[in-house]
């Protein structure tokens, strides 16, 4: 590992260190020179630091926590755990990625990292709460899209998520989720088999290092990387004010394909996906309707 490199992930392990933050850093000192002189400067000493945690603290431990031994001593870790970190500079980084707002400094990945250059993606998303409908329309238009060569992307959520990577894997596919927190936080908790699977046959990405417990705020920012690693994005079920239409969103923004499955005006979990519809999101009856956009 070259010597930036291993000062970028370094730094990533600074406690509730922001995108913005790290920018700010990398204009002042592009090769992060200065880094390791924050060991022996007091906290009132640290000018190249703005405010980083939430109620704007910075503590002992937080110092403690960029000391190059300790952090080299987890990195170890990571590697005896089959965790690989690929940063913004390495040639594996998806390349659809680096062309949104604010991509992720690194990837902290677990399974087969060879799927991040499979093409295309297709980012699926929807409901914690999926319904039977939900439920069919995957069984039904998932097959199509696995015979035709399309990666799932979804978040390994409840719901939608969920059946996204399962019926996947089911129909012999490949499928990535990236979540919130870290790669040792698994959330939500009874996903933990489907993650276990997933790290061994198939790929699970997180923003974070892998000692992250996942907060708040991880879920929405996670939803950027959904569709941004894909050339599409589905919705399947979503309320009017829901998660899922955030990841829509990310994926209008960066010019990509929204694809979005009509539901009941009587179920509460298709108007988000029915407005998104009426706003130009393409209609999806079968999987022709996706593939003739994303092949």
């Amino acid at each position: 590992m070259d010597d930036f490199k291993e000062k970028l992930i370094h730094l990533l392990h600074y406690p509730n260190i922001s995108w913005n933050t790290v920018f700010q850093l990398l204009k002042k000192d592009p090769t992060l020179q200065s880094l390791y002189r924050l060991q022996t400067q007091t906290p009132h000493q640290i000018s190249l630091f703005p405010p980083i945690s939430h109620d704007n603290s910075f503590t002992s431990s937080s110092i403690l926590s960029l000391h190059p031994d300790i952090i080299h001593e987890r990195i170890r870790q990571y590697e005896t755990n089959d965790i690989t970190v690929i940063t913004i500079l390495d040639k594996e980084y998806p390349r659809y990625l680096k062309e949104i707002y604010q991509p992720p400094w690194a990837l902290f990945a677990k399974g087969d990292i060879s799927l991040l250059e499979k093409e295309p993606k297709l980012a699926v998303v929807g409901s914690r709460q999926a319904t039977q409908y939900g439920r069919n329309a995957i069984r039904l238009i998932f097959p199509e899209l696995i015979d035709n060569g399309v990666l799932i992307v979804s978040g390994l959520a409840n719901g939608i998520d969920t059946l996204a990577h399962e019926y996947a894997m089911k129909n012999g596919g490949k499928t990535i989720a990236v979540i919130a927190g870290g790669l040792y936080h698994i959330y939500p908790k009874e996903n933990m088999g489907l993650a276990i699977e997933m790290m061994q046959t198939q790929l699970i990405l997180s923003e974070y290092p892998p000692d992250s417990k996942p907060l708040r705020w991880h879920f929405p920012a996670r939803n950027r990387i959904i569709s941004g690693l894909s050339n599409g994005t589905f919705i399947i079920e979503a309320k009017r004010k829901s998660g899922s239409l955030i990841t829509a969103n990310y994926a209008v923004n960066e010019g990509r394909e929204v694809f979005s499955l009509p539901g009941s005006i009587f179920n509460p979990y298709s108007i988000g996906a029915n407005e998104l519809i009426q706003q130009g999101a393409k209609l999806v009856t079968n999987a022709k309707d996706i593939l003739e956009e994303i092949r």
